[in-house]
């Protein structure tokens, strides 16, 4: 299985609470709304741009400044946002004219959210290099 590792700064955090909620679910036997997908999202917050200065007993000594942006990492599973746009051509003998085409598309309103940074950011999975596609067993 295929993951592809994105990180994204919404407006609020209600507004990454909106996307993340829309993300495919199904109801529990409660009627809870459960998640129906194999994505693993990591609610990161509003993270410090500048971090706060402490002293020895843990006193602030310099306040410390946060993002206006509410940060979210998700670990796409590929396999759940690809999609056949042309099939694969074969010939007589079963060998590949035409190779598949596909595309991966992400759920309304992430693409325009997704952020580029260095390195890893404040979050990584696991020793993932961020911005990546990587197999997973």
């Amino acid at each position: 299985m295929k993951n592809i590792f994105k990180k994204y700064e919404f407006d609020s955090q209600d507004q990454a609470e909106t996307r993340i909620a829309a993300l495919p679910s199904v109801q529990d036997e409660e009627g809870n709304n459960v998640p129906n997908y194999k994505h693993t999202v990591v609610k990161l917050g509003y993270i410090w741009t500048v971090p706060p200065v402490y002293d020895e007993e843990g006193n602030i000594v310099t306040e410390g400044e946060q993002s206006s942006k509410y940060s979210v990492d998700v670990l796409w599973n590929a396999a759940e946002l690809t999609q056949i746009d042309e099939e694969a051509v074969l010939d007589d003998e079963g060998m590949v004219v035409a190779p598949e085409v596909t595309s991966v598309s992400y759920p309304y309103g992430w693409l325009s959210k997704e952020i580029e940074v260095e390195s890893n950011g404040v979050h990584t999975f696991a020793g993932w290099s961020f911005n990546t596609v990587a197999e997973v067993e």
